[in-house]
């Protein structure tokens, strides 16, 4: 005989009512009570093994339109800074450390969203992601159009950090719980790269060809901010704390802050978290100095060296989009590694052939192979960690990599200032090398199926992840030194 969750309830709140001296109406009644209530709430698919879809309810469909949109102001947001450096530079009369402080500020507030995130779903729902971002978003960029004093511009950037990592939290770990999810985040993600190719372009062309201030592009940037406020927060009305809650019942901790303990506790939470946090450094870096490497290391002319920047960010975008239906095909362990061994050697090639067309090819492939990780990397989490850790892990694990975009390219700019901006690409192939080691550290092997076996056997219940402490030659040896760091499977 199967017990279903609300029999479980039912009884158990009868059981302790009783005890009380209450009189309870019959168990028929209670059920119906229950179930009306679940209805109120709407419940966005109550956890169970039916992953939910971009398009079922349909109101999914403009949901998922609206995070999309979310994620074009992210990355125009994150690519404006790459194309405006040399333009802040002159207005404010400031050298590269100190110009590199508008990367870094916005991780203060990335490291805010990675750990109230979970907090927020519980209190608030979607909703509250929904109305909460874009709005730190407008307030960070009124205080942009007036161009303040260069201190405050840092301190502001908090505020949009906190709004773009709440985001990137909370969108990813939606997104990437439903039915093919390699190719949404795709999409989801090529969106991000869809702004950030448009981005330098508008940007470069205002100052350029219009001869207007830096600061004029923000103008921009409030007005489809106030756009994404009003079409989420109409999107997302009924996604509130209550239908969160509803939706997933094991985490009776209005707070949030239970589980996310839990998943800080979990090793898979901080490698993801990791491997994003230096692929966000990586590509935010390389979008952030190309533009200044081209023009002081290439000598290529300023317009042009905005398109170089923009060609990468639309080989990003492509990639997103095009890989995101062959990662999910080939495995996702076994492609990203793969992607990370060509990005290695097209950085290799960018460093060491000193030619501006050349480097302006190799930048657009280089974007084109490191699009997928970011998505792939959600997916990956996902099948590794249990269901009831999805919001809280992935959502702290997407903000906290978020803020790769602001510490490592204030890295760069603080060595650039001593050693020159010509680092920027020995630091890159650094960085890659790194990342492909921290993907190699997940479990679950280089077999197509190996992570949907581990899947499959932490949903039967039978095991955590599949034992590998026995495996044999180069597999066997990674799985034994991640047991070793960080003392589980």
């Amino acid at each position: 005989m199967v017990i279903s969750s609300t029999d479980y309830q039912v009884d158990s709140e009868k059981q302790d009512m009783s005890r009380g001296g209450f009189t309870l109406p019959p168990d028929n009644e209670l059920k119906q009570g229950v179930e009306s209530t679940e209805e109120q709430l709407e419940p966005q698919h109550i956890e169970n093994n039916n992953l939910e879809q971009w398009n079922s309810p349909s109101i999914n469909k403009y949901r998922y339109l609206a995070a999309n949109f979310g994620f074009i102001i992210m990355g125009m947001n994150d690519a404006a800074y790459g194309a405006l450096i040399p333009y802040l530079e002159e207005y404010y009369n400031i050298n590269y450390t100190v110009i590199s402080l508008v990367f870094l500020a916005p991780f203060i507030g990335y490291s805010g969203a990675a750990l109230l995130n979970n907090k927020v779903h519980m209190r608030f729902g979607q909703l509250g992601v929904a109305i909460i971002s874009p709005t730190c978003k407008i307030i960070a960029y009124v205080v942009t159009c007036v161009h303040p004093p260069f201190p405050v511009l840092p301190i502001i950037f908090v505020l949009s950090g906190f709004g773009n990592g709440l985001e990137d939290g909370g969108w990813n770990a939606w997104i990437g719980n439903m039915e093919n999810a390699n190719e949404l985040l795709g999409f989801l993600h090529g969106a991000y790269g869809l702004g950030a190719t448009i981005s330098p372009l508008i940007a470069t062309a205002m100052v350029t060809k219009g001869n207007l201030q830096w600061y004029m592009f923000y103008y921009i940037m409030l007005g489809v901010a106030v756009l994404e406020l009003i079409l989420c927060a109409w999107f997302f009305r009924s996604a509130t704390g209550a239908a969160h809650r509803a939706a997933h019942p094991t985490n009776n901790d209005k707070t949030g802050m239970s589980r996310t303990r839990e998943a800080l506790k979990n090793p898979i939470t901080w490698i993801c978290a990791l491997f994003l946090l230096f692929y966000v450094g990586v590509e935010v870096s390389l979008g952030g100095w190309l533009v200044t490497f081209m023009l002081k290391v290439r000598h290529g002319k300023a317009f042009e060296s905005g398109l170089v920047v923009t060609g990468f960010w639309l080989g990003l975008t492509c990639g997103r989009v095009i890989l995101g239906f062959v990662t999910g095909k080939i495995g996702e362990k076994i492609a990203i590694a793969a992607y990370m061994v060509i990005c290695v050697g097209l950085e290799l090639c960018f460093w060491l052939i000193p030619n501006f067309i050349a480097s302006a090819i190799l930048a657009a492939w280089l974007g084109f192979f490191l699009g997928p990780l970011f998505p792939a990397a959600i997916v990956v989490a996902t099948k590794l960690l249990p269901r009831r850790l999805h919001v809280s892990a992935i959502g702290f694990a997407a903000a906290f990599g978020g803020g790769g975009a602001a510490v490592l390219p204030f890295a760069v700019g603080a060595i650039a200032q001593a050693k020159g901006v010509s680092v920027l690409q020995p630091i890159v192939l650094a960085i890659l090398v790194a990342i492909l080691a921290l993907w190699c550290m997940l479990p679950g092997g280089f077999r197509k199926s190996g992570l949907d076996d581990l899947q499959r056997e932490r949903d039967e219940g039978r095991v955590g992840v599949v034992e590998e402490g026995m495996a044999k030659g180069f597999e066997g040896k990674i799985a034994r030194l991640r047991i070793k760091i960080f003392g589980v499977q």
